[in-house]
């Protein structure tokens, strides 16, 4: 690919950010289409600084993760109706110099979870986590009736989820264990198991078991300890490589306006995690 003064600067911003197969996915999107645009990798700690950033240099989008999806909202011009209601940002598109946050989290986790097991209403879903994915994936659920449980360190926090979206329950990580027999489908959105950070499942091997459908929103190019637990337990597992395809999808055509070319994405993804 070569840059030009005209190529359309695209990225994402978080901490850490090393891991991330974004570009991967992003430029070979770009490559595919022949689209003069490139994708970054940004690391970034000051959130506001970012964005200002963005709006001073004129990059044209920017995907955000941990931990910055709910703190980076007051520094927008803008938000879609989605991402109002959710409260939470992974994607922003500089429109002119003005800045509007989208969230592709909530129809990208929907599409994986749905070609994997199709329809969820009235299933019974835990939802580990209550950050800025989590609400992504809680208020996605609840709009599709499924009967949710969110369970977090800080039970206070899950509680206050659950009132804001409607789920089912809600209480403390240690709460899993009277939970998890009745339960169809376990989500992790919560950062345990992210390169670089805590390397452990957040679920103890015994309440794992066969059957059990386990989504783990965390990726890396090999197994996360949950999946590698789950698979073991003869779990069916969902990895995050799904939800992050889905998500970079919808981002792509916010940044370019084009349909995304998703085999290519696709193809781009799964050469990367031989």
């Amino acid at each position: 690919m070569r840059i030009t003064a005209k190529t359309k600067v695209c990225g994402i911003i978080g901490d850490p950010v090393d891991h991330s197969l974004s570009p991967v996915i992003q430029n070979a999107a770009f490559e595919a289409l022949r689209l003069n645009f490139v994708y970054a990798a940004f690391p970034v700690k000051d959130v506001e600084a970012a964005v200002k950033g963005m709006r001073s240099l004129g990059l044209r989008g920017l995907n955000v993760t941990v931990p910055h999806k709910q703190t980076v909202i007051p520094f927008l011009d803008a938000l879609d109706d989605h991402a109002r209601l959710i409260g939470a940002v992974n994607t922003i598109v500089n429109e002119g110099g003005k800045l509007k946050g989208y969230n592709t989290d909530a129809p990208g986790f929907m599409t994986a979870l749905r070609r994997a097991v199709g329809e969820v209403k009235g299933k019974r879903i835990v939802v580990l986590g209550a950050g800025g994915a989590a609400r992504a994936i809680v208020y996605a659920l609840t709009q599709a009736d499924a009967r949710v449980s969110i369970l977090n360190r800080s039970a206070d926090k899950a509680k206050a989820l659950a009132s804001e979206f409607g789920a089912h329950s809600a209480g403390s990580l240690d709460d899993l264990s009277s939970l998890i027999a009745a339960t169809d489908i376990l989500v992790n959105a919560t950062s345990i198991g992210l390169p670089h950070g805590i390397q452990e499942s957040p679920v103890r091997k015994e309440l794992l078991r066969k059957g059990l459908v386990v989504y783990d929103i965390v990726y890396s190019a090999k197994s996360t300890p949950l999946t590698e637990l789950a698979r073991k337990t003869g779990c069916f597992v969902i990895p995050g490589t799904e939800m992050l395809l889905e998500t970079a999808i919808v981002s792509f055509t916010l940044f370019t306006g084009c349909d995304a070319p998703v085999e290519a994405m696709r193809r781009a993804l799964e050469e990367d995690l031989k």
